[in-house]
């Protein structure tokens, strides 16, 4: 059976992970015969977000790997624990947490840092040429690492994060929510997801399309 890590950023779409593209993902994992091994960076949110509002929470403090446990049901490592012999591909869902916790896009765009744990797990899995899949605003974070080796990358279609993966280095090719974009340099595939939506159906569809290439890259 083929292991998988999934990295997670939080719990909620506007701080954290997307939920239904981590659930999609572990979904479409066991039904394909893989298995998922999720892991989150042992860290402060950025910060937390009422998702009934919309609104900061102000003083309200939450870590990123114990909001992650939430939808991993607790089985759940700290990032820094990874070891990518034991894992044949990794995957990274969106969310804002992927912008906000794994690294600093969200503040400062294309001038970003990821955090040393998130950077050197993705690097050591492209050095040993295993497959990493990114879904919504994920892609930037390879743009990032792999811009000077001209990856080609999706977010969907929106102009300014799309512009950004460019400034970074990589290709950024407009796809569907239901499409994906396997690079052709490295094994690296990208899907929009809900940088796109509308639909969970539809979105289920990217991921499961991401999923699969992941695991035939393997």
């Amino acid at each position: 059976m083929k292991q998988i890590g999934v990295i997670l950023s939080g719990c909620g779409v506007n701080d954290g992970s997307e939920i239904q593209e981590v659930v999609l993902t572990l979904l479409s994992l066991d039904n394909a015969g893989a298995h998922a091994v999720c892991f989150a960076p042992d860290i402060g949110q950025l910060n937390v977000i009422n998702h009934l509002t919309g609104e900061v929470a102000d003083g309200e403090r939450r870590n990123v790997l114990v909001e992650s446990a939430r939808i991993a049901r607790g089985n759940i490592t700290d990032l820094k624990q990874i070891d990518p012999s034991n894992l044949d591909a990794l995957i990274i869902p969106g969310g804002f947490g992927a912008a906000k916790n794994l690294g600093d896009y969200a503040i400062r765009g294309s001038a970003f840092e990821i955090i040393p744990e998130v950077a050197q797990a993705i690097l050591a899995f492209h050095s040993a040429g295993k497959p990493i899949g990114f879904m919504c605003i994920a892609p930037v974070i390879a743009a990032k690492l792999f811009g000077s080796e001209k990856v080609e990358l999706t977010i969907g279609n929106d102009r300014d994060t799309a512009a950004d993966i460019e400034a970074l280095g990589a290709r950024h090719i407009d796809a569907g929510v239901r499409d994906i974009v396997v690079s052709s340099r490295g094994k690296i595939v990208s899907t929009p997801a809900y940088m796109l939506g509308p639909s969970i159906g539809m979105v289920a569809e990217g991921i499961d399309a991401l999923v699969s290439k992941v695991l035939e890259l393997c």
